[in-house]
């Protein structure tokens, strides 16, 4: 992990969970997994900027991917209610997304 958040790390297993089982779904849900998959993506990525920018700005990326979190967790959810054999993935996501909103949260707001 040179140089990395291990937030990001995390973010980037928890979205990579997503994309494997966001492609599988029956059709009449594939709209909810595309929205877990963008919801997904965007984690990673506004960590990412978050790092290169400073004071509120930082603060901005941070909390855009903690809500993206959020979305993420509750388009999990509603997948993880179709019977799916890609369950065990989408419990995994769910986790490693719970882990990142913590650390998330721990960054924005340090004691």
């Amino acid at each position: 992990m040179h140089n990395r958040f291990k937030v990001q790390d995390v973010a980037e297993q928890a979205a990579a969970c997503v994309f494997r089982a966001a492609g599988k779904f029956p059709a009449l849900y594939r709209s909810l997994g595309d929205q877990a998959l963008r919801a997904a993506t965007s984690v990673p990525l506004n960590i990412a900027e978050a790092r290169g920018r400073l004071g509120k700005d930082r603060a901005y990326h941070f909390r855009v991917a903690f809500g993206s979190a959020r979305e993420v967790e509750s388009a999990l959810v509603l997948l993880a209610a179709i019977p799916s054999p890609e369950s065990a993935e989408i419990a995994r996501a769910r986790a490693l997304f719970d882990e990142v909103r913590a650390m998330l949260w721990r960054i924005l707001h340090p004691r």
